[in-house]
């Protein structure tokens, strides 16, 4: 099955971070990439731009409207997603546990199911 792991974290944290512990942060993240590579969880995953550079789409009477930013004020904002493939919950749990941003922020885990007649 796959499994979507959603990192939420505060991003005005890391603006505040030095080079050098941004540096460290990105180097954990690395090592944690290369042990899902190596034991084959790792389908994809990416880190988003920060949230000033969003844009929200909303469809009304017809009508595209966009506005600049997420669409919600929260603490915590989506900062990036790894796809992984895990023989179940418990897995993907024991996964997301070793994320950097679990430690501070959260890991939103969603079962991603197959899409019918999509493959």
């Amino acid at each position: 099955m796959n499994y979507m792991l959603l990192i939420y974290e505060n991003e005005a944290n890391w603006l505040k971070m030095s080079p050098e512990e941004q540096g460290k942060i990105f180097g954990e993240y690395m090592a944690f990439t290369e042990s899902i590579l190596a034991s084959g969880h790792y389908v994809s995953g990416n880190p988003l731009d920060t949230t000033n550079t969003a844009t929200t789409v909303r469809v009304r009477d017809g009508k595209t409207l966009s506005t600049d930013g997420p669409f919600a004020e929260t603490r915590e904002q989506l900062g990036g997603y790894y796809l992984i493939q895990a023989a179940d919950l418990n897995e993907a749990i024991a996964i997301a546990a070793r994320i950097p941003a679990a430690l501070a922020g959260s890991i939103e885990i969603r079962p991603v199911p197959p899409m019918e007649g999509a493959e």
